[in-house]
């Protein structure tokens, strides 16, 4: 049981021994210092979610470590416990960011009640952080489907969360690998602890180091203050990479060493901090072939892939394109306009190859609501692209010819920026990719 990470700074060591001791019987874990300037090098080593600090300490004052956790690590919570009880030092603390301000002599069921209330707040706090990055991302939070491709991945899942072990999630754009990411985190005994995402795709290099490991006040120009990365703010819980073949090489051995051991360092810091979190890798490349190309590091993806977990496309899931159809439908449609497939609607979704899977679907089904002037989807309504992406018993045929992917996906990109007027912006997110993969495919295929 872990309940919390909980660092005790105080001089007097029979209290902090004793404080240690009943903290321990309650779940949490416990470290101990005896002065502010240990307690300083503590926490630039370690994300502790609560600090319970003394004021009058020999070498270095309470109140300095107080105002360094507020910069250092903000989401940390701090108590101060003193026998200094003066109005002026309570609130002067209350101001420099502490939690609450308790006199001592002090109940030991009083303290457990102001630290699980401090627990709390820091909890939700992350919480509103993390969903507020969320806001734009449209992450249904079931896995709807019947087929037995589907259940079965779902149930080697489930089987997964319950491990602490890496898990590598392969599968085409648009299969849904965030929405599996956050089944697991739900299913496993980290659920009460944050999940945190980022797309290493969408970031450049140096941006996605400072997200993942934070930075120090004056690492770069911008830097006025120090910021904790995401790795801190997942301290317990998991760290979904999406699309981490796109990870540089740069980077990549930065997360080999927290992979392995969990220390990382801040941009521009000298200290290596600790963070213990599952990571979640995604993505739609094959990073084995990749790293026989030497575009990804192999000791990574052996660190990586301790699980790996294969998200089916939507083309091998039969019905299930008929029922995520409806679902969308559903979630789609105004209250008082609810709209349903005709079956020659559903003849043509189910005929139609999907390359972009489900992300593509969802598209499909809130344009065809745009579209639609009667009460149910007509074929016209769907808009669909014709052609090669058809479905049929041989796979992507062209005169009898059998289609490589490559050729597959040039003919659906330039379809759907077409369909589109050449609109970039609206054209990736149809297809569910980045706006500078979107841009990659255009001069790979050269297309005009």
């Amino acid at each position: 049981m872990n309940n919390g990470q909980i660092l005790i700074s105080d001089d007097d060591k029979t209290l902090c021994y004793l404080l240690k001791e009943e903290l321990v019987s309650e779940g949490y874990f416990v470290d101990i210092t005896f002065d502010g300037k240990y307690a300083i090098d503590n926490i630039k080593k370690k994300s502790y979610d609560l600090v319970l600090l003394d004021l009058e300490m020999t070498e270095v004052h309470g109140e300095e470590v107080l105002k360094f956790v507020r910069d250092y690590s903000p989401s940390t919570k701090v108590i101060i416990l003193t026998g200094k009880t003066d109005i002026r030092s309570a609130i002067n603390c209350i101001k420099n960011g502490a939690y609450d301000f308790l006199p001592k002599p002090y109940e030991f069921g009083q303290l457990i009640v102001v630290i699980q209330r401090a627990l709390e707040h820091k909890r939700l706090l992350m919480n509103n952080e993390i969903l507020s990055s969320k806001i734009n991302r449209k992450v249904p939070n079931i896995i709807i489907g019947e087929s037995k491709s589907i259940r079965d991945i779902i149930s080697l899942a489930d089987r997964a969360a319950k491990s602490d072990s890496n898990i590598l999630l392969e599968g085409e754009t648009g299969t849904g690998k965030e929405l599996f990411a956050e089944f697991i985190h739900k299913s496993s005994n980290r659920s009460d602890k944050p999940f945190v995402a980022v797309n290493c795709a969408s970031l450049p290099d140096q941006l996605i180091e400072s997200e993942l490991f934070g930075y120090e006040k004056g690492a770069f120009t911008d830097a006025k203050t120090s910021k904790q990365g995401l790795v801190e703010m997942a301290n317990g819980g998991t760290l979904f990479l999406d699309e981490i073949g796109e990870m540089s090489l740069l980077l990549q051995p930065k997360l080999l060493r927290f992979l392995e051991n969990g220390e990382f360092r801040r941009v521009g810091g000298i200290n290596n901090m600790t963070s213990h979190v599952r990571v979640i890798g995604a993505t739609k490349k094959n990073l084995l072939e990749e790293a026989e190309q030497k575009k990804f590091r192999r000791d990574l993806l052996f660190r990586l892939n301790v699980i790996t977990l294969t998200i089916p496309p939507l083309r091998d899931r039969g019905s299930d394109v008929i029922l995520l159809a409806n679902y969308f439908l559903q979630r789609k449609s105004s209250v008082h306009n609810i709209k349903v497939l005709s079956k020659e609607a559903e003849s043509a979704l189910m005929q139609y190859n999907f390359p972009g899977n489900v992300r593509e679907l969802e598209h499909t089904i809130e344009r065809s609501l745009i579209f639609a002037d009667k009460d149910y989807i007509e074929p016209r309504d769907l808009n669909l692209p014709a052609g090669a992406n058809t479905r049929v018993a041989e796979g992507f045929m062209v005169d009898g010819k059998l289609l490589s992917m490559d050729e597959v996906e040039k003919i659906h990109i330039k379809k759907a920026l077409e369909q589109n007027n050449w609109n970039r912006e609206l054209t990736a997110s149809l297809l569910g990719i980045s706006q500078k993969t979107l841009y990659t495919k255009i001069k790979k295929y050269d297309l005009k």
